[in-house]
């Protein structure tokens, strides 16, 4: 059996020092599963936007424009996916559309995946993170090229002007979606009433493509899963890195590739919360805790099953350590309200009010891959 040609993927997305999004969150799992990951960082933040103070660097389309240079000078830009998520700059993200048109006149088989990060829905109501200029570039230059869209209810909605009330709204705005450009669109995440009841979460995928001979051939799916009692963020960065990945196993396959992503956000989560809850309380107790590093990426490792090789690399680095720092309040052994976010096992509290919460975690981790 001949081995698998390399993959190269192109990540332009969001860099944080402290915590696990954007390319932190995309990148090894994307190496895990045998890609090889160039990356560009749209932003270097201090942390994720969410904390009450950021600081850091957005990059322009002059900075993004002289990256690429330099690899199209060292004949070093071919690719055969690129992967977008975060940005903040308006000028940016009309840069990445250049390269990527670019890109495609290279390689006609380039596979566009663009999550268009703006923005989300808080206990009903929606809101950007991002400033609001970006919304017409991703609408009429972005979502135009891509190939593969993930956004969340939200953000389909703010791209298509339409408010989804019911499945066959979201059927609607997906199809209005196909239109503007991509063959295959995955609404992440949805507050839509789940079949099997409330505590059960909906994805919805549609694939749309054209035949030679002008037949269109539509592929429609829904899934479900439970939902998890906790915060998390990252998540969607992770979700369009495992979709990429298993949309390249299994190619016209979407109802295959949406179910191994969900199955492996689904285990990474579980697991995750279940070492968050597991350390608070060792914590609590006085031990001194020293885990596997980090946890989200060994709980990835555990569940892929397509690379022994790999799999037998990460045996070997499987036991590096990390310790976890944790001040915790003195009348009470957990955090698990609805401010706390568990991050590769790592709980961070929001709200931090005395004698209630968690107060903070810092994690030490040595190289968990070469």
């Amino acid at each position: 059996m001949e081995p698998e040609r390399e993959c190269r993927v192109l990540s332009i997305q969001s860099h944080v020092v402290r915590g696990y999004v954007g390319n932190k969150a995309a990148t090894f799992p994307l190496q895990v599963l045998g890609f090889e990951v160039d990356t560009v960082n749209s932003v270097q933040f201090s942390n994720h936007t969410g904390y009450a103070h950021w600081k850091g660097q957005v990059l322009n389309s002059d900075e993004l424009h002289e990256l690429y240079e330099g690899l199209k000078l060292n004949k070093v830009n071919q690719y055969d996916y690129v992967l977008t998520g975060y940005t903040r700059d308006t000028s940016f993200l009309a840069m990445v559309v250049d390269i990527v048109q670019e890109l495609k006149q290279q390689n006609s088989n380039l596979v566009y995946v663009c999550d268009p990060v703006m923005g989300d829905k808080w206990n009903g109501e929606g809101s950007m993170y991002v400033p609001k200029d970006l919304l017409p570039v991703y609408r009429d230059k972005v979502v135009p090229v891509a190939d593969i869209i993930t956004p969340n209810q939200f953000e389909a909605e703010l791209l298509t002007g339409r408010k989804i009330y019911t499945e066959k709204d979201a059927l609607e705005v997906m199809d209005m979606l196909h239109t503007m450009g991509p063959e295959t669109v995955v609404i992440t995440s949805s507050d839509l009433q789940a079949p099997l009841g409330n505590d059960y979460l909906i994805a919805l995928g549609s694939y749309r493509k054209t035949n030679a001979d002008g037949t269109k051939i539509t592929q429609r799916i829904r899934v479900e899963s439970p939902k998890v009692d906790a915060v998390f963020v990252g998540t969607g960065d992770l979700f369009a890195a495992m979709l990429l990945a298993w949309t390249h196993k299994h190619p016209n396959n979407l109802k295959v590739a949406c179910e191994k992503t969900v199955s492996a956000m689904q285990h990474v989560l579980q697991r995750t919360i279940k070492s968050a809850k597991d350390f608070l309380l060792r914590s609590f107790m006085g031990r001194q805790l020293l885990i596997p590093a980090p946890l989200l990426l060994y709980a990835l490792y555990l569940y892929m099953q397509d690379l022994p090789m790999m799999r037998s690399l990460l045996l070997q680095r499987a036991y590096e350590t990390v310790q976890l720092e944790t001040t915790v309040s003195a009348h009470q052994n957990k955090c698990f309200c609805q401010h706390c976010t568990f991050v590769y096992a790592v709980p961070v509290c929001r709200r931090r009010r005395a004698g209630i919460h968690v107060m903070e975690s810092t994690a030490y981790w040595r190289s968990f891959l070469c």
